[in-house]
């Protein structure tokens, strides 16, 4: 095979971007506006929701999602074992304790069986995450957790479903990321979403400093130089007007982007399904997989070789992996903070020692794929 070059992930960006960056520039509103508010509109009507507000990242939009639930000193946050340090991180930044619970290593997300055991009287909040665009068993998850907050973490998850619904509108508030790894990118940024209106209300002060109003209704009304009233304790959380007109143009090709990761996951899932040491992604009817990644397991009992060294050797021919991402429980501060072993979350520790995510993006081609199958058979 002559060698090819696959990064891992790559953004979809073109001249419509690049154009839809001038009005901004152009009009001097470059700060969260008119875009902004625009981009709101759009993913709200996408993914079926009342209300998405638009914030600097998914870490950011959990935050605020915990501080409009009213997490504090004190209470406790249930977060799955396996999940980006953020997840857990957005915790401690309220104050509260986080409660890790094991995930299913089949699927990556939350193990439904566990969850019981873990809520206590002091459970504020659940964070269920659709890891990797797959969106967790959020029925059995709401049957176990009763009137608790569900803060659905959809980093991932953009355009993924449950059961005919969308991501983001299967719990109480959903929280997306446009990271340049995720389908849809606007560099950083993050979105929040729900169909509470006191809530929405809520976050778009949260988001603001705290303000009554936000900076484009101050500007646009009759005194824009009289400032607003401050009500709450706010951050300075916004997304920028370039950043929104970037996402006006991303959102729009969200489900191209979708259905074309999905028909080379489904090429993915048929080639590599006679390799008997990689376990593929499986899940039922009831899911519509956003696809962000294709992260499979490596069985080491009966693979040539370790999962780092299978990385390793596929990094040399030009393809790029990387772990599906870490077991925080493993992570030196968290397995010191709350006195932690790598066994005490065993579905957590599987996916964190042997997971493998192979490149799947929107800037492959079909000869892109079938170097990565080729490469992966020839072992």
């Amino acid at each position: 095979m002559e060698k090819r070059n696959i990064p891992i992930s790559l953004p979809v960006t073109g001249d419509e971007e690049w154009h839809a960056c001038r009005e901004p520039l152009v009009t001097g509103w470059i700060t969260s506006g008119p875009k902004v508010s625009e981009f709101e509109k759009l993913f709200a009507e996408r993914h079926n929701v009342d209300y998405a507000i638009a914030v600097t990242s998914a870490t950011t939009a959990l935050h605020l999602a915990l501080v409009a639930v009213g997490v504090g000193t004190g209470d406790e946050v249930i977060v799955p074992a396996f999940t980006w340090v953020s997840t857990a991180n957005v915790v401690l930044y309220c104050g509260a304790k986080v409660v890790f619970v094991d995930i299913d290593p089949t699927t990556f997300n939350l193990d439904t069986t566990k969850l019981a055991t873990k809520i206590t009287e002091k459970t504020k909040a659940i964070i269920p995450v659709h890891l990797f665009g797959l969106c967790a068993d959020m029925d059995k998850i709401k049957e176990v957790a009763g009137d608790i907050p569900l803060i659905e973490d959809g980093a991932c998850a953009a355009g993924a479903g449950y059961k005919g619904k969308q991501a983001g509108s299967l719990g109480t508030i959903g929280c997306f990321s446009f990271h340049p790894r995720k389908s849809v990118t606007t560099g950083e940024g993050g979105m929040l979403t729900t169909n509470d209106e006191e809530i929405a209300s809520t976050l778009a002060m949260l988001r603001n400093h705290g303000a009554s109003i936000s900076e484009e209704q101050r500007h646009h009304g009759p005194k824009p130089f009289i400032l607003p009233d401050f009500n709450m304790l706010g951050y300075n959380y916004r997304m920028t007007d370039l950043q929104g007109a970037v996402g006006v143009v991303q959102i729009k090709k969200l489900d191209k982007f979708i259905d074309e990761r999905a028909k080379w996951a489904k090429f993915y899932t048929d080639e590599l399904k006679e390799i008997g040491w990689i376990q593929v992604p499986s899940f039922t009817n009831d899911y519509s997989h956003g696809w962000q990644s294709f992260v499979t397991i490596i069985d080491e009992d009966k693979a040539p070789f370790s999962r780092n060294e299978l990385m390793e050797k596929l990094q040399e021919m030009g393809i790029s992996t990387r772990p599906g991402t870490h077991a925080v429980h493993m992570l030196n501060f968290y397995a010191q903070k709350y006195d932690i072993k790598p066994e005490d979350y065993p579905g957590a520790q599987i996916a964190n020692d042997y997971s493998m995510a192979i490149p799947l993006h929107n800037r492959m081609v079909k000869e892109d794929y079938e170097y990565v199958v080729n490469a992966l058979k020839s072992f």
